[in-house]
């Protein structure tokens, strides 16, 4: 990990130089600042916000990086993950990046400047330079529910790919021939696993998989409902529908209502995660549930052990399995 004065051998001016610009406190000139900041920027260097005496030492502070605090699949995640931490006293910090990768960023190095001692981390996109960034600076983290291509690194996540397969499937048998599918972006792993599960259960039965029935956008009930108003202009028009996830299902049950259309007589849902029963009288969607819960749970005792030097060398892959469970959005 460089330090202070790495920056100050490369940049050419003294330590006390390097911390007036990190600070931004007593006069640099404009010249001598770019130097510094460019010295900084090349090696890495994340300067230590909580003093010199806890360089290097435990502060017993875990953080999870979420990017959406308001889906209840990630408060269940956070439960899980709080509750691990709680059993081996660690404070949990959560960060919510609202699928920015600049706010996941920003959080990023705001943590590393607090010596967060390992981090949970649900990457905004597929591109690598948080999970790159954590490793140079030797920070033990795990990714949560998404891959990162081309990266070695522990992550814990449910098969996204089987969930999309299973989801598709169940249609199918019902007698859809014209299934149509909402995620969220392709530079998501989760989105683009959902969707070859999509093709593959489609292509199983012969049917082909028309690249305009999947619907790529956000994971919102905004992207949802713009998705459906699109496939309803269709001819042929779907007759069943793969959401992504419980936000875009109701994005997707407005723009049907709008239009109309009942659930499940003229369109069938399935959607991906669970609504809490506390939220729900009767359930209705039929549902992809992933374990939550133990997503959570895993992940944060997985980061604890790499912290006590208890887990085997190499990269810890920690897949869980998501189950359809049938209800009345399918006319089951």
């Amino acid at each position: 990990m460089a330090t202070i004065r790495d920056v100050a051998k490369r940049a050419g001016v003294a330590p006390i130089t390097v911390s007036r610009v990190v600070n931004n406190s007593g006069y640099v000139s404009d010249k001598t600042r770019i130097r510094v900041e460019q010295a900084i920027e090349e090696l890495g260097y994340i300067p230590n916000m909580l003093g010199p005496s806890l360089r290097f030492k435990q502060t017993n502070t875990l953080a999870l990086i979420l990017t959406d605090i308001t889906n209840p699949f990630w408060t269940t995640v956070a439960r899980g993950a709080e509750d691990a931490a709680s059993e081996s006293q660690y404070n949990l910090i959560l960060c919510n990046t609202d699928e920015s990768e600049e706010k996941q960023n920003q959080y990023t190095q705001m943590l590393l400047r607090r010596q967060t001692d390992g981090i949970l981390l649900v990457p905004a996109s597929s591109t690598p330079q948080a999970v790159e960034l954590l490793q140079r600076q030797k920070v033990p983290t795990v990714i949560l529910d998404r891959r990162v291509p081309g990266v070695e690194i522990d992550e814990v996540r449910s098969d996204s790919e089987v969930g999309g397969y299973l989801a598709t499937r169940h249609l199918v048998e019902m007698e859809h021939r014209h299934v149509a599918l909402l995620t969220g972006p392709e530079n998501v792993s989760t989105a683009k696993d959902r969707a070859d599960g999509f093709c593959r259960a489609l292509n199983e039965f012969h049917l082909g998989c028309p690249p305009e029935f999947i619907q790529w956008g956000k994971f919102t009930q905004e992207s949802g409902y713009e998705a459906t108003k699109r496939l309803l202009q269709f001819d042929p028009r779907p007759t069943a529908l793969v959401a992504g996830n419980n936000f875009i299902a109701i994005g997707a049950m407005t723009a049907l209502n709008e239009a109309g259309y009942r659930v499940p007589e003229d369109m069938a849902i399935v959607a991906f995660d669970d609504l809490p029963v506390a939220l729900t009288i009767e359930p209705f969607f039929t549902v992809v549930v992933q374990p939550a819960y133990e997503m959570g749970y895993q992940a944060t005792q997985l980061l604890i052990s790499r912290l006590a030097g208890e887990h085997e060398e190499g990269c810890t892959k920690i897949i869980l399995s998501p189950e359809l469970v049938i209800r009345r959005s399918t006319g089951a």
